[in-house]
């Protein structure tokens, strides 16, 4: 049963914050580097086997392309990647998927464009390697060295500096050459920005039937076939509800009818909301309203000046980033289309 983990770990399996293990000047040996043969496919690279890995120090990091806390996580691995190459460090990202849209490999390829990731990325479709590591996290990062032994592990987002002095150390034991001990500096845009932990206090919420929480439509979920629902005049924090024509199924909820919305009450900076057109290449009109009104100063990048968007592809969009102080608000998405399924609402 595949169960969100957020700010504090709630279960065995999701996105993940600030989990982390300690490094010590000493590293101890976690275990050996498994097989990656499970992989269904790799993406910027041909197939990488543990023995060609053997010699270099290698950093292997669980993702999956829809999970905000592997994007906000993304410029460091980057920068580490492009930093580090030619001193011997290989990454490697795995990509795991948490929706089934996420087996796709052109939506993989697609946003591996986007986010200008040119390492190999193995794509593990059947969770055979996360399950050959034992992983249970996105985004989680595994560091191995020129020997193919694991020697730290570090699970959620933060504890950079921490991972890059891994780096560093496991690269000066390889003998590669000198490794200064200069840290990366990363100038994070759009979904990357770090979040606003001060003033964060809205989990991620999933919205098929298998995993969310607090749904307050007066007639409760109605799983599996259309209903057509109401909201509530009044939310209180972290709440959701529906109005118009839905179906509730198991890991997204559809909008079978023009004009339904989506309710939530939030209390964060930015709020995002995994989404897609239920036929592909059928794009879906959005307007996106916060305490009532166009959102237009707080508008997220998906967001246009008039507070509305175009769903077009099964990924994160980014509807609400607010430049002022931080407090309780009402946000609520309609769609002017029918054919749009939703999946989880991430906040940072």
């Amino acid at each position: 049963m595949l169960t969100t983990i957020a700010a504090t770990q709630l279960g065995m399996i999701g996105c993940t914050t600030q989990q982390t293990t300690s490094a010590t000047a000493k590293l101890p040996i976690e275990g050996e580097l498994p097989s990656l043969v499970g992989a269904i496919a790799w993406l910027n690279s041909q197939p990488l086997t543990v023995d060609e890995l053997r010699g270099k120090v290698v950093l292997i990091n669980f993702c999956t392309y829809t999970c905000i806390n592997w994007l906000r996580q993304l410029p460091y691995v980057r920068a580490w990647t492009e930093k580090y190459r030619d001193q011997g460090l290989v990454v490697i990202g795995v990509h795991t998927p948490e929706f089934e849209f996420e087996k796709n490999t052109d939506n993989v390829r697609r946003a591996l464009t986007a986010s200008s990731i040119d390492y190999p990325i193995a794509v593990d479709n059947d969770y055979a390697v996360w399950r050959a590591f034992g992983n249970h996290y996105w985004p989680a990062l595994y560091f191995i060295d020129t020997q193919g032994r694991i020697r730290h592990h570090q699970f959620g987002e933060g504890k950079y500096e921490q991972s890059e002095r891994v780096i560093q150390q496991l690269l000066s034991e390889s003998g590669t050459g000198h490794v200064g001990p200069e840290m990366v500096e990363v100038a994070a845009r759009g979904f990357e920005v770090a979040a606003d932990w001060s003033s964060l206090k809205s989990p991620e919420n999933y919205l098929g039937y298998e995993r969310t929480e607090n749904f307050i439509s007066p007639s409760g979920a109605v799983l599996n076939k259309p209903y057509s629902y109401t909201a509530p005049a009044q939310l209180q924090r972290n709440q959701w509800a529906l109005a118009g024509d839905w179906t509730i199924g198991r890991q997204a909820i559809v909008l079978n009818q023009p004009g339904g919305r989506i309710a939530y009450r939030f209390h964060a900076r930015d709020l995002h909301l995994v989404m897609g057109p239920t036929e592909p290449g059928t794009p879906v009109r959005f307007r996106v309203l916060l305490d009532g009104q166009p959102a237009v100063a707080a508008r997220g990048l998906d967001v246009d000046e008039r507070g509305e968007g175009t769903v077009t592809e099964q990924r994160l969009y980014q509807l609400i980033r607010q430049p002022q102080r931080i407090r309780d608000r009402s946000f609520e998405i309609e769609f002017l289309d029918a054919g749009v399924e939703a999946f989880a609402f991430t906040f940072g």
